[in-house]
């Protein structure tokens, strides 16, 4: 396993520093210092991006589900377009990057938490009930999107067309800083939970019988998802299919079930996936493309891969 996560670290590394150095130019001085900024929010996304998706494939025990199933990407396209219909493109929410940034992360974890409300209020409501209530809501809050999209003017829609779309080119440092700030506070919270994840991954009846606190604790790394998907996603935008091809890339390739070597290595699968796919836009697409674009393309037909998969098993 150290073997293989050392190989996926020094991939990481170098592809890091193709990145950062190829074709620098002589003004190095100006073009390093942004894409060392754009190398950083590559590599907290991707971290939240994978780290979430693990544990939400662990409490769920399904591997073809990510956190977005509970319309956490749906509200986020939500948010922004109905700010520039209420607002206008040209209003604080819309052009100032922090109050936009909060609003969003803000208002996702707030549904997150009604969502919990719904959930763990009565006895006899599991989790399969949050993930139908968020399917649900996901569904209308991309229909009530789209139909907010098809009234405004067209040169408006192409802003929120923008947003539809990850995107690093345009990070700003000062987010940088706070989402950071958040996600290792996150981060080391999550330290504590993640002992029972090995047992949790045997699903519920086994880790209740094996004395995990299996509602105390799924409620806590449901949290912990939340924030780290609403983050991510204000950051840069939405990325449907990123989580789920990396945490299973990382089932296949580190061939355990152990969360210590899995959450590392889905980790470092994830930040080659997002350096390699953003070289591919900037070096051979030449920005006439995005990474979310391709990275969804590949995403969703290994998606279908797998749904095939599962049939024939």
């Amino acid at each position: 396993m150290k073997l293989k996560l050392s190989l996926l670290a020094v991939l990481a590394v170098a592809l890091i520093a193709v990145f950062l150095f190829i074709q620098l130019g002589p003004n190095w001085d100006y073009a390093l210092p942004r894409r060392l900024k754009k190398v950083l929010a590559i590599v907290i996304t991707g971290g939240a991006i994978a780290y979430s998706t693990l544990i939400f494939q662990t409490i769920t025990n399904n591997r073809i589900l990510t956190p977005s199933i509970i319309g956490l990407d749906s509200l986020y396209m939500l948010i922004q377009t109905f700010v520039i219909f209420a607002f206008g493109s040209m209003s604080l929410p819309s052009t100032n990057k922090y109050l936009n940034f909060y609003i969003s992360v803000g208002l996702m974890i707030a549904f997150v938490a009604v969502l919990y409300k719904l959930l763990f209020k009565r006895e006899g409501r599991n989790l399969y009930f949050l993930l139908l209530i968020g399917l649900v809501l996901g569904t209308l809050f991309g229909s009530i999107s789209t139909f907010m999209q098809v009234l405004i003017d067209p040169n408006e829609f192409l802003i929120v067309q923008g947003k539809m779309f990850a995107s690093f080119n345009n990070v700003n440092t000062d987010l940088l800083v706070i989402s950071i700030i958040i996600i290792g506070l996150v981060a080391l919270y999550g330290q504590r939970l993640g002992k029972y994840l090995d047992v949790m991954s045997l699903g519920k009846e086994h880790a209740v019988n094996l004395g995990v606190p299996y509602d105390y604790v799924v409620k806590r790394l449901l949290v912990i998802v939340a924030i780290l998907i609403a983050i991510s996603t204000a950051l840069v935008g939405p990325i449907t299919f990123l989580g789920l091809l990396v945490v299973n890339v990382a089932y296949q390739f580190m061939r355990t079930y152990r969360h210590r070597y899995l959450i590392p290595g889905a980790i470092l699968i994830s930040i080659i996936s997002l350096v390699g796919g953003q070289l591919i836009v900037e070096r051979v697409f030449t920005f006439e493309t995005t990474v979310s674009v391709i990275i969804n393309f590949i995403g969703g037909t290994y998606f279908l891969y797998l749904l095939l998969r599962e049939k024939k098993a």
